[in-house]
């Protein structure tokens, strides 16, 4: 059984830093991508960064020069480097693994979230 744990959130000032991580454990074939996404309170879910399994970023244009995704595939861990930090960038940070099987599709494991929190 798949399990995702995210760890690394907490209480920042602005202008901060915090080093988010997603660890997985059990056995994950296919993996086409793993994804940072967030949800701030009355805001819907919005993806935050992603890396390919070819090694391709992409993150959002808020984040865009202040976050950086990077993972461990030896280890099948996910960072997420978030320097600079803002009050909007207050939410719940969640990880998601996407795997592609060429016969079973499309399957996303999620990890229950860490609240990253940026305040004065």
């Amino acid at each position: 059984q798949v399990q995702l744990v995210e760890s690394g959130g907490g209480l920042v000032q602005p202008g901060g830093s915090l080093r988010l991580s997603c660890a997985a454990s059990g056995s994950i074939f296919s993996i086409n991508s793993m994804v940072w996404h967030r949800q701030a309170p009355g805001k819907q879910r919005e993806l935050v960064a992603l890396i390919t399994s070819g090694g391709r970023t992409n993150y959002a244009y808020s984040v865009r020069g202040r976050f950086s995704i990077s993972r461990d595939s030896a280890n099948n861990t996910l960072y997420l480097q978030m320097n600079s930090l803002k009050p909007e960038d207050t939410a719940v940070y969640y990880c998601n693994v996407v795997t592609i099987h060429s016969v079973l599709g499309r399957k996303d494991y999620w990890g229950q979230g860490t609240q990253v929190t940026v305040s004065s």
